[in-house]
């Protein structure tokens, strides 16, 4: 997400602290507090690579309506919640978390969209941007670990199309009778659009998390007139990435 468009995300969520109380999206405790009767419902979103996928779909920045909304999310996760608590003999609560990177010189730009996440019953882990390698996988796969510790997860969502780090440690998870579910966008998710033991649900799917349709263009859904498919990211970054396999 670039500065710009997380100062526009301030002002919905600002909307969202106006009309839903921060205890009423709140089933989430400090990360640091431990207790171990409760067992977890876990969002997990991943923010860096789904404002890729957003902006690929977009071909460009998104507008307000197009902007995904977290008082949405939030409360499709507390029914989620209340879903799988029924029968429970432990405590079920949801925690709702948001990982993300911090460009340099930008920590004053995003402080407002961070500080309001958290307001509203969101988990933020923020690390900065300092070089290709400072992404948050590791620390959402470390986050997921520690809440299976203990009483461990009732259920887990994660937002991403990440398949190279999510695939195999969803798998695990469900494989042990987690309910396991990955939000994103179909176009960017085959992985677990197509999987046998993980639920893919898009998020566009979702009541209210999109004020207007998302404008799709897919190869499986070509208007007959054709249509321009974005690039992912710009050329120029080649210039700064590191070596990868050249498309043939």
């Amino acid at each position: 997400m670039s500065v710009s468009e997380m100062a526009r995300d301030v002002a919905d969520v600002a909307e969202i602290m106006h009309g839903t109380s921060s205890t009423e999206l709140t089933g989430t405790t400090s990360l640091s507090s431990s207790v171990p009767d409760v067992r977890r419902v876990l969002l997990v979103w991943d923010a860096p690579n789904l404002d890729m996928g957003l902006g690929a779909i977009l071909g460009g920045r998104p507008t307000a309506a197009y902007r995904p909304r977290f008082d949405a999310l939030g409360r499709w996760l507390l029914a989620r919640t209340a879903e799988l608590s029924v029968g429970s003999p432990t405590r079920v609560e949801p925690e709702a978390t948001v990982f993300t990177n911090i460009a340099p010189g930008t920590a004053d730009v995003v402080r407002p969209w961070v500080e309001a996440l958290r307001n509203v019953g969101y988990a933020v882990f923020a690390k900065p941007k300092i070089d290709e390698d400072s992404d948050v996988d590791s620390d959402m796969l470390g986050h997921i670990e520690l809440r299976r510790r203990g009483a461990g997860l009732a259920g887990i969502m994660v937002a991403s199309a990440d398949g190279q780090a999510f695939r195999a440690p969803l798998e695990e998870i469900a494989h042990s009778g987690v309910p396991v579910q990955v939000l994103g966008f179909r176009e960017h998710a085959s992985w677990a659009v197509t999987s046998d033991i993980l639920e893919f649900i898009d998020l566009e799917d979702i009541p209210g998390v999109f004020r207007e349709p998302l404008p799709r263009v897919s190869l499986d859904s070509l208007p007959d007139e054709g249509a321009w498919l974005q690039p992912f990211r710009p050329l120029s970054a080649l210039l700064t990435s590191r070596p990868a396999q050249g498309v043939a």
